[in-house]
């Protein structure tokens, strides 16, 4: 609870912090956005890609002179290019790394983190596996990811050997899924590693004994999300706190980008209605209602 506790506190000074410049950019979004041309380079997570992409294409709509590209190469290579100084933005399911800030500031690079959103991370199966009606707790799934559980039948389900899925190391959703529920803890040395959350929903969906993670935004109906702790994870659950396995996603930019121009614009879009209503329909929670 002490750790829901201030990672609700720590978002919600970010949002008093921006309320000022939120105010500005819902005047501005209304009418013209920020004036003549511009590009703007963003590369990183893919679980920040269907907001940054949603958001591009809205911006572009509205700032014909401003050409956006989104690359999704991982939060980690994110990191990377922001640090290289070949991307604006960086987008990032966890928060930067101490190592990664000292690589910045070494070149002269000073991240900022922009929270554009909230997220939970789903632990899912294939909608087959009766367990999905049951629910599991976080000790469970990591007694799992372990290797101390391997078959679904230690846990009343079906007599099949339990094939684990993870995102990869590089993966800013892998850090957070390390972090709340592995505690640090190693993966077991058959753990599937695959590259991004559509990857990961492909691979649960097609695999009957799988069992896997994604984002609230990734979660269809070709996969089961499970109760953790005897919680179900959605929007509501997340907002509220109660969902255990959740975490802020950023957007990165080197210094704080100037008022009034496309970066500052684009990365404070969140705050506006527009952009609360868009990240709602992407499938996570507007930092507003958090």
């Amino acid at each position: 609870m002490e750790r829901k506790s201030i990672s609700k506190i720590a978002v919600a000074g970010l949002v008093t912090v921006l309320a000022v410049e939120a105010a500005f950019v819902v005047r501005t979004m209304a009418a013209d956005d920020a004036k003549g041309s511009g590009k703007i380079v963003i590369d990183g997570s893919t679980t920040v890609g269907p907001i940054a992409k949603a958001f591009a294409e809205y911006y572009m709509s509205v700032n014909p002179g401003v050409t956006i590209s989104v690359s999704e190469s991982g939060s980690g290579n994110g990191a990377k290019s922001l640090i290289a100084g070949s991307c604006d933005i960086a987008s990032m399911s966890r928060f930067m790394k101490d190592a990664e800030f000292k690589a910045a500031t070494d070149k002269g690079v000073f991240p900022v983190a922009h929270v554009v959103a909230m997220d939970g991370i789903a632990i899912a199966v294939h909608p087959s596996n009766p367990i999905a009606g049951r629910g599991l707790t976080v000790k469970q799934v990591r007694d799992i990811y372990t290797g101390k559980i391997n078959n679904w039948s230690e846990l009343g389900g079906p007599d099949l050997k339990i094939v684990r899925i993870s995102r990869d190391t590089s993966s800013g959703t892998y850090e957070t899924f390390e972090g709340l529920v592995m505690k640090n803890e190693k993966l077991a040395a058959d753990t599937e590693y695959v590259g991004a959350q559509a990857a990961m929903r492909e691979r649960i969906k097609s695999t009957a004994s799988a069992i896997g993670y994604v984002g609230l935004g990734f979660l269809d109906d070709s996969i089961r999300a499970l109760e953790i702790d005897g919680v179900y994870p959605d929007n509501n659950t997340v907002s509220s706190g109660r969902y255990p396995v959740a975490r802020p996603l950023f957007l990165f930019t080197n210094g704080y980008p100037a008022l009034g121009g496309h970066v500052h614009a684009f990365v404070t879009l969140h705050l506006s209605r527009k952009g609360q209503e868009m990240v709602e329909q992407i499938g996570y929670v507007p930092v507003t209602k958090y």
